[in-house]
């Protein structure tokens, strides 16, 4: 039998929800490109309810322990006294979220000798030394898809919420103010503005899909070119790379994962290179940005605003400059964790643990690691190109 170590973020401060703002939640039984929601065996809980906190557990407690495993649920997850350092080496089965991310570094890794898979409850594995997990024939998954519509979603809303200046007008509200000239002395339409998404996967893609309505020129960059009859519906100007597009947008939206070629990338040198009062949108990963380059940015006008909901490190310590610079809309990282998200990443989650008890197949899309080797998903999302 196994023990499963699973790692959420804590219940909300008022307790664990005993109703919820809404009944149910609206039914979809695939994503855009056709993939099938998850389909487990069961789920352990009724969809809609805060199942990614402490008390949700996913819903896994009662089919893991039936089957006779251990489930060790903590939201203590770092430094050396914590409950998950305690419990890790002699865990078979790590699971965390994006969100709430349980650091897997080497060194962790080194001593979770048990250790056989480690799962993403939601998109986004780099919280997992990836390298470290080939060497050890650990397995890496994630539920892909499973909230990349309401990260593409919480996207739109961060354009919109820079571009027009929202924040600070309905600060006014708040204040008892109707300060009106304060606040459109920065507000812009983004009507007529160039937009470029940087990695035009899932969550990219469906950026693009739904901003073009609203009459922007839209740019992108990725590894692989979308199809032409795509490009041609959106209008879209595809680029070769990132320092050809950057000069050329008034506001890009982020969406690559973290590597060691992305880490960092958007430093002093590269956003100089953008127009004067640009915007940046990154629901990608914090490390993306280089922190303190970002700061300045805003400091000296050359970014007009910069948001996101990701940070290096989850959480962020209070005090991150990223809480306190100008002209941002930046939020915890909640883009991801939209209670139909949850529904459909625990769900997954429970799909790939009822496979991974039973020796059957994981999904291919659901693999970033398997067999000592990139796999799936993560062999086009993590691993190098041939050509490098």
């Amino acid at each position: 039998m196994a023990k499963v170590l699973l790692v959420l973020y804590p219940d909300p401060k008022t307790g664990y929800p005993p109703e919820y703002a809404r009944d149910g939640l609206p039914q979809i039984d695939h994503y855009p490109n056709g993939q099938t929601l998850p389909t487990p065996e069961g789920l352990g809980f009724t969809p809609g309810e805060l199942v990614g906190s402490m008390s949700g557990e996913l819903g896994l407690r009662k089919y893991l322990e039936d089957a006779g495993h251990t489930l060790v649920v903590t939201s203590d997850k770092d430094g050396p006294d914590s409950v998950f350092e305690r419990e890790l080496p002699d865990a078979d089965v790590v699971i965390s979220q994006p969100f709430w991310p349980a650091y897997l570094t080497p060194e962790r890794l080194e001593k979770a000798q048990n250790l056989k898979i480690a799962i993403t409850a939601g998109i986004g594995s780099d919280h997992v030394n990836l390298a470290k997990a080939i060497e050890k024939g650990i397995t890496v998954a994630e539920v892909t898809y499973s909230n990349s519509i309401g990260v593409a979603e919480h996207t739109v809303m961060q354009v919109l919420t820079l571009v027009r200046n929202y924040l600070p007008a309905y600060e006014t509200v708040l204040d008892g103010g109707w300060d009106i000239a304060d606040n459109v002395a920065r507000a812009y339409d983004l009507e007529g503005m160039d937009v470029g998404v940087f990695a035009a996967g899932r969550i990219g893609r469906a950026v693009l899909e739904r901003l073009a309505p609203f009459d922007v020129r839209l740019h992108y960059t990725d590894r692989a070119r979308l199809p032409h009859d795509v490009e041609e519906r959106l209008g879209l100007t595809f680029h070769e790379s990132i320092d050809e597009m950057l000069p050329l947008v008034d506001v890009l939206t982020v969406h690559a994962p973290l590597t060691d070629e992305t880490r960092g990338l958007f430093d002093d040198a590269r956003l100089a290179t953008m127009r004067r009062g640009a915007y940046i949108v990154n629901p990608a990963r914090g490390a993306i940005a280089d922190r303190d380059a970002i700061v300045r940015a805003l400091d000296s006008g050359q970014l007009a605003g910069y948001a996101g909901d990701v940070w290096d490190i989850q959480p962020a310590p209070a005090d991150h400059p990223w809480r306190t610079m100008p002209h941002h809309g930046m939020t915890p990282h909640v883009s991801g964790s939209s209670l139909p998200s949850q529904y459909r990443y625990a769900a997954g989650t429970r799909e790939i643990l009822e496979a991974f008890f039973a020796g059957r197949p994981i999904r291919k899309e659901y693999l970033i690691v398997e067999g000592g080797a990139y796999a799936g998903t993560g062999a086009t999302s993590y691993a190098k190109p041939a050509s490098s």
